[in-house]
């Protein structure tokens, strides 16, 4: 599989998704589906629990269909590899995990670059997957 580096071109700074995850628990559901990028909440198997309007726009899918599906076998079955289900996987057995990376989704109307925030949160036993824009570099 072809590596391609990304730059990261519309993730929040540093302090702004600290902050963003910080609170991410307390946004209620329109708060979340106003947010300028893809969040998605996973529990412990990969099960989505939130999915929200921008990703679904984003990704070109029907929002309300995704809930309670499996993300990694389901929804974006690219995303079950080392660099992204390892990530989680491994997260979610430790119960930590904060890691920005970039990853290209393939999806049949084409490739989408982006960054992707993995957040472990202590709180519901969930991850959430904040998904960001990005330009290939």
């Amino acid at each position: 599989m072809e590596k391609r580096l990304i730059s990261v071109a519309q993730v929040p700074s540093p302090e702004n998704l600290e902050g963003l995850l910080k609170r991410v628990e307390q946004l209620n559901p329109q708060e979340i589906d106003d947010l300028p990028h893809g969040l998605i909440q996973l529990d412990r198997v990969g099960k989505i629990l939130k999915f929200n309007k921008t990703e679904a726009s984003l990704a070109r899918i029907n929002q309300g269909r995704q809930l309670g599906r499996n993300f990694f076998e389901d929804v974006a079955p690219c995303t079950k590899v080392k660099e992204f289900q390892g990530r989680f996987l491994e997260g979610v057995r430790r119960r930590e995990l904060y890691e920005t990376f970039g990853f290209v989704f393939n999806f049949a109307h084409g490739p989408r670059r982006v960054a992707i925030t993995l957040f472990y949160s202590q709180g519901t036993d969930s991850v959430w997957v904040l998904v960001s824009q990005a330009a290939a570099s």
